[in-house]
């Protein structure tokens, strides 16, 4: 991490401890973000009830830093995350920590961090784990899963370098992954696949990108490029949030794909790029921060977060 975020972060403790709004440097807050309470004592019983409702055994964390010069973002496992784990990671805390006064888990990130592979942009993100073992067991859409969550993005700094008024945050996602079998089968060196659903915040409104075909005859081994224009992005608005909470709920399924905002009405896919879909598939969440710019930043909290297969 540079040394400028690293005193950032200890100044920001500081104002948590002596002032009654402890992100108003930071542009566009609307919460609180600090790290209280936290379980100091492992043996003492955790108050559940002052701490965000996030099961932690199925989920891994990559945060947007390299503190150990690997070249890659750093990640920690669900075995270290889970029983609140996670409060006591230094490295994870300036990251990912909690927020008491709300009950909320909070997510923060910002531009010029680690990136990872075939990727300009830094994340504070949960990656699914079916098997918290072994990263390639993964999901199909006929297997079907479901997310639900309640969040905010809380802040998120200006954009001066286009049309948007803020920096775009993606806060879930459905990627694709290619199997083990399939790539045995193509002789394919590597595992990446396309996100087939991407749900963003832009300027207070959610977002559902989803993954289609530019050619919807194209079939076999041609699926799988994933760089030259075969999937594109269908992109629907299904919402005003702003800076408030919301739920969210993507279900996959065979060739069928629900997302929903709320109480509206559930927007649906379903159609033959779905029935194409290759790929196995696995849930993201967090906070995803889609910018270059310098000096770009986010907060998302998350309250609750759920997945079922």
């Amino acid at each position: 991490m540079k040394i400028n975020h690293i005193l950032f972060f200890m100044i920001s403790l500081l104002v948590v401890n002596c002032s009654d709004n402890p992100e108003s440097d930071s542009p566009n807050s609307n919460g609180s973000s600090s790290i209280d309470d936290t379980n100091d004592n492992p043996d003492d019983p955790v108050d559940a009830s002052v701490y965000a409702d996030v099961d932690f055994s199925n989920w891994k964390v990559t945060l947007p830093v390299d503190e150990d010069s690997n070249g890659k973002p750093d990640e920690y496992q669900p075995n270290q995350l889970d029983n609140y784990g996670y409060q006591t990671l230094a490295p994870v805390q300036p990251f990912m920590y909690d927020d008491t006064s709300d009950q909320s888990l909070v997510f923060y990130c910002f531009q010029g961090g680690a990136t990872t592979t075939n990727s300009s942009y830094p994340r504070t993100e949960l990656r699914e784990l079916i098997n918290p073992n072994n990263s390639k067991e993964n999901w199909t859409l006929l297997e079907g899963g479901e997310m639900i969550g309640s969040l905010k993005v809380d802040s998120v700094s200006t954009n001066d370098t286009s049309s948007d008024d803020y920096h775009k945050v993606i806060v879930m996602q459905i990627h694709g992954i290619i199997s083990e079998e399939d790539m045995e089968t193509y002789d394919l060196s590597g595992n990446n696949g396309p996100p087939l659903i991407k749900i963003y915040w832009k300027d207070g409104y959610v977002w559902s990108h989803k993954k289609s075909l530019a050619n919807e005859s194209t079939s076999g081994f041609d699926l799988y490029d994933v760089y030259n224009g075969t999937w594109t992005d269908v992109k629907v608005n299904l919402g005003y949030v702003g800076y408030d909470t919301f739920e969210f709920r993507i279900t996959a399924s065979d060739a069928r794909i629900e997302v929903q905002l709320n109480d509206n009405d559930p927007y649906i896919y379903q159609d033959i790029s779905l029935e194409k879909w290759p790929f196995e598939n696995y849930f993201k969440a967090g906070n995803y921060l889609t910018s270059t710019d310098e000096n770009a930043f986010s907060y998302v909290k998350y309250f609750n977060l759920n997945i079922a297969h």
